[in-house]
């Protein structure tokens, strides 16, 4: 299977330069030229696997120029002991909700279920292309990706990996798990500015041909372990797969029975993965995409205008304090096309906003509803979800969770079941949820994950707490326009 370009102008290529390069030369994002399909027999086959051979299985059908001898050893490795038991357990929390907790990983969020994979899968992917050159991850990270990346390439033979997030823009756990790093081929930077900043400097850099001359000089091109890049994005389908046949074992769903999908979303990646599996066959009904007082997304689904100018907030729950959501841009391709994506594109990065045709809107609108949560309805959520259920959530998880009931509230022909990803453990963003359960935060990190551990009666991750002791590495703290420099200088 080859992959091309959502903006239709680059030559179509394999699976692994797809992975190799993350992002197609004409700027746009890269898309399986088809999306392969799960019958009733693949799914009832499925349900039967553990989650490494269901994610071999899957990701099988979108790979194909690896084989799936070498994605079931990948992701036997992945998926196995660095992760805290089963890899994505599905919890009930009352009648309809369903919590899909994806933060049993090394870095305690959802990102350690494609970053575990994925750096097997560049590494496999510079021999199948035969690449000689040390490839560059450069990554911009609202919080997670960044841990995640680092976690996952730490160390990894012919890859380095360079990290930038918001100085002001993530939890404190968050910061430690990124500047206490170990490894000799990793590189973390605070970026004066928001994630988009970063995100944007990171933009700019894979789209300077001279700088990749520079690189290639030096032995070096660049990749991306963002949600870009498609090694990140496929890996996520298959924890959506996988609940559904959980809940199929568990006789908590029939199995031709639907459910709908709820996602604390910030640069989209995450809900697109759930629709991937769902265009592949697998039955959802409704995509509930839940935002943060950053609500641009809100917005796009409600009026079909997407609009970056507006004011930017920090918020309780950072990984979503985003305004340009670059998946985004795969739901248009998959509902637009090539050329009219590459239109709002244009219209976006001249404009910063772009406006859907109304055909446009309406299929999406068939598919996707928004809703987003203040800063005290998260904190209401949290506090809610514990004192009924004596259930723990984090602030992005609460998000989704106050979407989701709002959701249930407005339409009457809701599925009966509600999977909910819950995006982290609640211990990376303590302080908040401390406070919303009203406990007086004590001074120090590990105070008050004692404090939190003692309230709720849950136990304090040992990957978070074992950073509390660690040394700081990287404390340098750059301008988005001394990025490219701050590049040159880790590899010199």
């Amino acid at each position: 299977m080859n992959y091309i370009s959502t903006r239709g102008k680059s030559a179509p290529v394999s699976a692994a330069q797809a992975i190799k390069q993350g992002i197609a030369p004409d700027g746009g994002l890269y898309m399986p030229e088809t999306i392969p399909s799960l019958s009733s027999d693949d799914l009832k086959e499925l349900c039967s696997l553990s989650y490494s051979e269901r994610a071999a299985r899957i990701m099988s059908l979108f790979l194909t120029d690896y084989t799936y001898e070498e994605l079931l050893a990948d992701c036997s490795v992945a998926y196995g002991d660095n992760f805290d038991g089963y890899a994505a357990p599905v919890v009930s929390v009352g009648e309809r909700a369903r919590i899909l907790e994806l933060w049993h990983g090394p870095t305690c969020a959802f990102k350690d279920m494609a970053l575990q994979i994925m750096p097997r899968l560049l590494s496999r992917a510079l021999v199948k292309t035969g690449e000689e050159r040390t490839a560059l991850i450069l990554v911009a990270t609202s919080g997670d990706t960044g841990k995640a990346a680092l976690e996952g390439y730490r160390d990894v033979e012919r890859i380095k990996i360079s990290v930038y997030y918001p100085v002001d823009g993530v939890s404190r756990a968050q910061k430690l798990q990124m500047t206490t790093q170990e490894g000799e081929n990793v590189n973390v930077c605070a970026i004066n500015g928001n994630f988009d900043d970063a995100q944007n400097g990171v933009k700019r850099i894979f789209a300077d041909r001279e700088f990749a001359a520079e690189l290639d000089k030096k032995g070096y091109f660049l990749s991306s372990a963002n949600s870009i890049n498609w090694g990140r994005l496929v890996p996520q389908t298959v924890y959506y797969i996988s609940a559904w046949c959980d809940l199929v074992n568990k006789g908590d769903i029939s199995f031709d029975e639907k459910i709908d999908v709820c996602v604390p979303t910030g640069n989209f990646g995450n809900i697109l993965a759930a629709f991937i599996a769902k265009k592949m066959g697998l039955p959802v009904g409704r995509f509930i995409c839940a935002s943060n007082s950053n609500n641009v997304l809100t917005d796009f689904f409600a009026n079909g205008v997407y609009d970056r100018n507006r004011e930017f907030h920090l918020t309780i729950s950072p990984s979503m304090d985003i305004l340009i959501s670059s998946n985004l841009e795969r739901l248009l391709f998959l509902t637009a096309g090539s050329e009219k994506t590459a239109a709002y594109m244009k219209s976006l990065i001249d404009t910063g906003r772009y406006e859907l045709d109304k055909a446009d809107h309406e299929k999406i609108s068939e598919e996707f509803v928004g809703y987003y949560a203040s800063e005290d309805a998260c904190r209401k959520e949290i506090k809610d979800t514990f004192d009924k259920y004596s259930y723990l959530i984090d602030t992005h998880t609460a998000v989704a969770v106050s979407c989701a009931n709002k959701y249930l509230a407005d339409y009457a022909d809701a599925e009966k079941k509600t999977v909910i990803a819950s995006t982290a453990s609640p211990y990376k963003f303590a302080p908040s949820v401390a406070g919303a359960l009203g406990i007086e935060i004590p001074e120090t990190d590990a105070e008050i994950f004692d404090a939190l551990s003692k309230k709720t009666s849950t136990a304090i991750p040992s990957q978070l707490s074992a950073v509390l002791t660690k040394e700081i590495r990287f404390k340098k703290v750059i301008d988005p326009e001394d990025m490219k420099a701050s590049v040159l200088d880790f590899i010199s």
